[in-house]
Parts: C-alpha cells; structure tokens; sequence
C-alpha cells in the first residue's frame, strides 16, 4: 500500500507533499504553490484528487493525483465564503464546505473527471458553523454551529441540495462550541469535538423512531488544566478501537480507547506534540499519527501503539509556514 501524506501551510501558501514508508518514516516528494492561502483539504473517495479550500479569493482547487501521488492543479472554483472546512459525500459527487466567518455552508457539484464546480446551493444563517459532515450512510449530513451550540441536520439529496432534516438539530452543550466531529466505522455513534471547553460528546446515532442523543461527554484535558481551553481536530482510527483529539493551548494529543460498541469513551493518555497542533491524522492501516505544529511549522510522526492505543514519537519534520491541515492518502 502506497502512503502519501499531504500538508497545508497557508502562511507560505504550499503543500508538501511526503511519501510515508512502512515504518512511519518520511520522504519529501514534492512542494506545491497554493493560488492563496490553503486551509482546510479533502481527499476525493477515488482518491484521485485532492481539493484544497484557499483564501482570500475564496475558492477551492482541485488537484489530479497521479500514481505517485504527485498533484496537478486541474481546476479552480469559486465558494460564498472563506473556507474552514472541506469534505464530500462517500460517492465523490459533491463537495461541501463550512465557512466560520461567513456563517454559511454550501454544496458543490464535482464532475465526472474529479473537478469540483461553482456552488449549487449556499446555506446562510448557520453561526459560525466549523465543519461539514456526511454520516456513514451517505444521507444525513451534520454542520456543528459553534456560536449556536448545536449541530444543525441535513437530508443529501440525490441532487446534492440540503434539506433540513427532522429534527433539524441536536443541542451541545452550553458554551461548548462543537466545531469537529468523526463517525464510528462500525457502530451508530457519531464523536463531536467540542472548541470552547475541550470536551467531547458521544452522540448515539438516529435508529427507527429515535432522535440523535448525547450519550456521554468527557473532558479532554488534564485534571487542573487552567489555560484558555481551545481544542481544534477529532479523529478515530480505522478500526474504531481508538479515538484521538488535539488541544491548541496545550498542545496535547489525548488518548481514548473506545468501546467495543462504540458507546463509551475513556481517556488513557496524552500526548505532548508540536505547539499549536490545529490539524491531525491518521493512516488508513490505523498505524500512524501524523499531527502539524501551527507555532512550530514541523509535522510529527506517530506510531499508535496497537494494543493501547498510545502514541510513540518517530520523528519530526519542517514543511511550510504554519501548517494547519493533514490529509493521508492510502491506495
């Protein structure tokens, strides 16, 4: 299996590009000019491109990847806003984004060579909404509103337009600030990551007859922790074993083991990382963390131990200025 690791630096508008080797280890294969400065990034279901929202024409590129995982920039298109978050539907047709300082979220269209097009449906009124997520049956689609506390629900439509779902929203908690999530791989629960008070919330998800509902919410950070609490990225690994979270202020990976119904969280470490860790993740093997020092402009490398779910460090590397997203590509 090929690894490709990519990485956003948007103060010196590139991505580079490394080639992850079975052991963790990096090689740089490649140093892309961003057309502005390149935040948030996806990578297409095919995995045939990359897309990349940038700023201040705000906008996303699509780059082709080809077999070495090199990129090309193949397309430009413009959004309503400045992008904080990028994904697609599990089908690669559509790509949505969230934008925080515009309070909107839209959908647009990507064509059969893997181009992302012109919005085809801007939503407004979303406050400050931090990302956007398609759940693991291709149909319901979760915005968490960070200023509104609450994460706003949506039916994808095979025409890529968003309609508001029934209920149309489930509450966080108050002054939490959801802005991240990730979904079970296996198990109807969904884990939203919490900006303002560094928590989590286990959502169980919608069965027959039943509402999404907050089944569990833990704190993320040390027992004492006094700083500003300002956590940034969630992911869990492909196994669903074990789930992760980044903390801007102190620069802390925590560590959770999951349960084997996916109900239950418990944190069995941290992670000191590199300053500012505002984006992170991890291979498709479940392998490897790689996490991006926005104050350090280095990534670093993980190996996640298989039986507790720990991280060991490998090593360390320089990319751009203030690096902030991490996409893996595995094929």
């Amino acid at each position: 299996m090929k690894q490709i690791v990519y990485i956003a630096s948007p103060d010196s508008q590139q991505i580079h590009v490394w080639q992850m080797d079975k052991e963790g280890l990096l090689t740089l294969l490649q140093v892309v000019d961003t057309p502005g400065q390149g935040q948030p990034m996806a990578i297409s279901p095919d995995k045939t491109h990359l897309y990349i929202g940038v700023r201040p024409t705000f906008g996303v590129v699509s780059y082709a990847i080809d077999e070495q995982g090199l990129l090309t920039e193949a397309g430009m298109a413009p959004l309503p806003g400045s992008p904080t978050h990028i994904s697609t539907d599990l089908q690669g047709r559509f790509l949505f984004c969230a934008s925080y300082s515009m309070s909107c979220a839209s959908v647009s269209p990507i064509d059969e060579g893997g181009i992302v097009g012109a919005p085809i449906q801007v939503l407004e009124g979303m406050t400050n909404c931090h990302s956007v997520n398609i759940d693991p049956t291709n149909q319901i689609v979760w915005v968490p509103c960070l200023k509104e506390d609450r994460i706003r629900l949506f039916d994808l439509g095979a025409d890529g337009q968003l309609q508001p779902h029934r209920p149309e929203a489930v509450d966080s908690v108050t002054d939490a600030g959801p802005r991240h999530m990730d979904f079970h791989p296996h198990r109807p629960y969904a884990y939203c990551l919490n900006e303002l008070n560094s928590s989590v919330n286990v959502f169980a998800l919608e069965e027959a007859g039943t509402l999404p509902r907050i089944v569990q919410t833990l704190d993320t950070l040390p027992s004492g922790f006094a700083d500003t609490r300002w956590a940034a990225d969630i992911h869990i690994t492909p196994d669903g074993r074990y789930l992760y979270s980044c903390d801007r202020t102190a620069s802390l990976i925590t560590c959770f083991s999951v349960s084997e119904d996916g109900s239950t969280l418990s944190v069995t470490g941290y992670q000191p990382t590199q300053t500012q860790p505002r984006g992170f993740n991890i291979d498709a093997k479940g392998h490897f963390l790689v996490a991006a020092g926005q104050k350090t402009d280095h990534i670093e490398v993980y190996r996640i131990n298989d039986e507790t779910g720990l991280l060991q460090p490998l090593a360390r590397y320089p990319v751009g200025k203030g690096p902030m997203w991490v996409s893996i590509l595995s094929r």
